[in-house]
């Protein structure tokens, strides 16, 4: 558990894609006497700020946890309440302000379960932002990453039943090619909000060697100085990946090294 109470800043080598895990709406409305819709309001706000946190530190990747696989198991109340917060948050001013930012926008995970309004948004969200050169953001929207690894072994067995890949040819490297964000550096931090010391179901494949920052700050409450708390623990960490010395980012994960130059 990591306490934020520095206002030095960080200084170092910044993680070039950071993850975020978005935890503890309703918690933070329970706690100020709001409704539960109060706070998943507050958490987009949250939301919007660590983009800009990002942008501001050229901070090249940005993922965010919205809505997980099994959040659909929650009260059918709730669930709705989400859908129209999150159709809402596409169609605001804002997403025209980060594509002004040079922001790209973009979504992973199963999209198929959103209503087709929803999923209009979110294509008419990614080619308005698909030539912007900035921050990376990627939503997290029907995401699991039990769900992701095997979609990616179903595509790839369809290769192998189609005679166009072998079994035998089968490795890390061509995981990494049908896995979400594989074209992408693998996440150098995932930051977790709301107390819990878990990943919850999110990037497993991709967190084989992500640095993890838990906190015990609800989401709504994770400003600029939290996220600067954040930057500051990870450049003081040293990342090894097995080695006795620490590599430099460019020789990360040589296994899938390919993918890290993007």
């Amino acid at each position: 558990m990591h306490t934020e109470n520095s206002t030095q800043p960080a200084t170092g080598e910044l993680p070039r894609h950071v993850a975020v895990i978005m935890d503890g709406n309703n918690r933070w409305a329970r706690v100020n006497g709001l409704s539960g819709s109060a706070g998943h309001r507050a958490g987009a706000a949250a939301a919007r700020q660590v983009v800009y946190s990002c942008v501001k530190r050229q901070i090249p990747y940005l993922t965010l946890f919205a809505f997980s696989s099994e959040n659909w198991l929650r009260p059918n109340k709730e669930v709705k309440g989400l859908m129209a917060l999150f159709l809402a948050v596409l169609k605001r001013q804002e997403i025209k302000q980060m594509h002004n930012n040079n922001v790209r926008l973009q979504f992973i995970g199963n999209r198929e379960s959103f209503s087709a309004k929803l999923q209009e948004h979110m294509r008419d969200v990614e080619e308005l932002t698909a030539a912007n050169t900035g921050t990376v953001v990627t939503v997290a929207a029907d995401y699991g990453g039990q769900w992701d690894i095997a979609n990616a072994a179903r595509q790839i067995a369809e290769q192998v039943e189609q005679g166009k890949l072998r079994a035998s040819d089968v490795d890390v490297s061509t995981m990494q090619k049908h896995i979400c964000l594989g074209q992408y550096p693998m996440p150098d931090l995932c930051i977790r909000t709301g107390g819990e010391s878990r990943i919850s179901n999110f990037l497993l494949w991709q967190f084989a060697y992500t640095e993890l920052y838990f906190t015990g700050s609800y989401w709504p409450d994770f400003d600029d100085s939290h996220f600067e708390a954040a930057m500051l623990d990870y450049c003081k960490r040293q990342r090894r990946y097995g080695q006795t010395d620490s590599p430099s980012h460019s020789d990360e994960l040589p296994v899938l090294g390919s993918e890290r130059s993007a």
